[in-house]
């Protein structure tokens, strides 16, 4: 608990601020510590005593950090829903705190309520984005606002996707289908991952999609070099859902920057190519296009929620499914994805030729830590301390267009 005199903490005492543990790849596969040490003697009982807790905490900082957003931001409508999906899962957890995991009956409700709440969390990402535009549209754009906007939708994001892992660890190894889709799986983790079918999944996946809006779609080019061990196909332990997610976003984005760009010309469609390198630290998975790239002062703001040029969708409350097209959010998350086992995400695009994505993971399964938001002190501060003046010079507009301006001669 946070100490009596400490200023973040909570009237409630259910919602006191926790210490969670952080677990790597590693550590949920086999450490005695968490209970996924494989599918046959996987301990039901020791996850459950570990999640009812561990889940509640992660939950519980999260509320805690949503309390801290503008006042304005929190009274949007769909703000005010993604908190209720919040505060009654935290509830429904609370309620596994004093029962026995001796009884059968309290294993199986467990189960059932996980499933229920990740459900009811599906759509978080995209009703927390349309409570974004909410804002945006009744109160305009604010850079102080903004950059609390990206600290926090950064760590609430991060969190979603670890309480996501540890969910799907419990479901995967103990529900009625456990493993029956991937029975080498231990859980959502592939010991032995392929990168580079990984690679031509998503390259398929976003091809399909792409063909179907564009009518044709750039092909697929696709090189490995192992330096651990040559000549061999790169695997790692690792989870093919997150690493699928980013390739799909990436190819996604080359795929409609190289057709948008040469849909005229009469040289077809260059390819897109992927590069899959393992090294003694590193495993990292290069997609270059030559869509025709991104000016570098607009590099930042593709990372940025509040920034984005897309339009904005409407949820339907009928639809099963929410898609993220239209939010701008699919590289902030594609990068909180990279980094969450300790991995990263980065850019480099040359104007008028073409942009590298290149996804960086650890390459042993030993490194690969959760990366989670801790909320403290300096946390609490973040958000009350407001933007510094910039102490470089800055230039007063956006540059000029320099194929159509013409300098007075």
């Amino acid at each position: 608990h946070w100490p009596d005199n400490n200023p973040l903490k909570e009237p409630n005492p259910k919602k006191h601020c926790f210490l969670f543990l952080s677990a790597s790849l590693y550590n949920i596969m086999w450490h005695n510590k968490y209970p996924y040490l494989c599918r046959e003697n996987a301990c039901e009982k020791t996850s459950y005593m570990f999640l009812r807790k561990e889940l509640a905490v992660r939950l519980a900082n999260t509320m805690r950090e949503v309390t801290l957003l503008p006042t304005n931001l929190q009274s949007q409508p769909s703000v005010k829903l993604v908190e209720s999906w919040y505060s009654q899962s935290f509830e429904e957890l609370l309620e596994y705190e004093t029962r026995s995991p001796e009884d059968p009956r309290t294993l199986y409700d467990f189960l059932e309520i996980l499933i229920k709440i990740q459900n009811r969390h599906n759509d978080v990402v995209p009703t927390m984005a349309q409570g974004v535009i909410e804002y945006k549209e009744k109160f305009g754009f604010d850079p102080f606002i903004s950059s609390n906007v990206q600290y926090f939708l950064d760590r609430f994001y991060t969190n979603r996707i670890s309480f996501r892992m540890l969910i799907n660890q419990h479901t995967l190894l103990f529900g009625d289908t456990a493993c029956l889709a991937q029975p080498k799986h231990i859980g959502s983790i592939d010991p032995a991952c392929n990168v580079a079918e990984v690679v031509r999944d998503a390259y398929e996946t976003a091809k399909m999609h792409c063909e179907q809006y564009y009518m044709t779609a750039p092909e697929l080019k696709i090189g490995e070099l192992n330096s651990k061990a040559p000549k061999k196909p790169i695997q790692v332990v690792y989870v093919p859902s997150h690493l699928f997610h980013m390739l799909f976003e990436l190819f996604k984005n080359s795929m409609r920057a190289t057709v948008e760009l040469y849909e005229n010309s009469s040289e077809g469609l260059p390819p897109v190519k992927a590069m899959v390198t393992l090294g003694k630290e590193d495993l990292s998975i290069k997609i270059s296009d030559k869509g025709g790239g991104v000016p570098l002062r607009k590099i930042d703001r593709l990372f940025n929620y509040m920034y984005s040029t897309a339009p904005s969708p409407r949820l339907d409350p009928s639809q099963t499914a929410v898609p993220l097209a239209g939010f701008g959010y699919g590289l902030p998350i594609t990068r909180l994805y990279a980094r969450y086992f300790q991995g990263d995400l980065s850019l480099y695009s040359i104007e008028g030729f073409g942009t590298d994505a290149v996804i960086h993971l650890k390459a042993l399964s030993s490194e690969s830590f959760e990366r989670l938001p801790v909320f403290n002190k300096s946390a609490w501060r973040h958000y009350q301390t407001g933007p510094e003046a910039d102490d470089w010079s800055n230039p007063s507009s956006d540059p000029r267009d320099a194929s159509t301006y013409k300098a007075n001669r």
